[in-house]
């Protein structure tokens, strides 16, 4: 496999941040949600206008995970008032890694995983915290094997169905 690389993403990233977007979230969970509540949720929450607004949000940064240039997956983490739910100022939610299907199982997710560390470490926050589906398997059992645990949950809408998403955290140190 080629080298990959980590870029931040900028607004002029829009239109392949919306794609990636877009791609990943139903490669992960349109088999298991109705049409309606997919394509409810895609239109709230990866349109053009909420991603350049959470792009131009000096709390949250946004990355992708590049193979020869082309994307294979992203990340979002957010500060402060930036959080979607913890609203600790001393801590990092990371809100987003997505990993387009063709590169699951290629260390991907790590090296993203890997760059919000980093990015806790240099910001010296407390913790990072993330809120995962329950019903998510592969991905809860990525973040424990990376040392996070279950603190909490909370509801999350995927269109007109209220799901569980475990609170999980993992303590920085250093």
């Amino acid at each position: 496999m080629s080298l990959i690389e980590i870029r931040k993403i900028s607004v002029a990233d829009l239109p392949l941040l919306h794609a990636i977007s877009r791609q990943t979230f139903i490669e992960t969970f349109a088999e298991v949600n109705t049409e309606e509540d997919m394509n409810q949720y895609l239109s709230d929450s990866f349109n053009d206008e909420r991603l350049t607004s959470e792009l131009l949000n000096a709390n949250s940064e946004f990355y992708f995970a590049e193979i020869d240039g082309q994307p294979a997956g992203y990340l979002k983490v957010n500060f402060g008032e930036a959080q979607t739910d913890v609203q600790d100022r001393n801590t990092l939610e990371l809100e987003r890694i997505y990993v387009l299907k063709d590169f699951l199982g290629k260390q991907i997710g790590q090296i993203l995983l890997d760059k919000t560390l980093q990015i806790a470490r240099d910001a010296k926050v407390d913790y990072i915290w993330l809120g995962v589906w329950e019903n998510n398997h592969r991905a809860k059992k990525f973040y424990v094997k990376n040392g996070f645990v279950e603190f909490g949950r909370h509801d999350f809408w995927l269109g007109s169905d209220k799901q569980t998403d475990l609170m999980m955290r993992l303590e920085i140190k250093g």
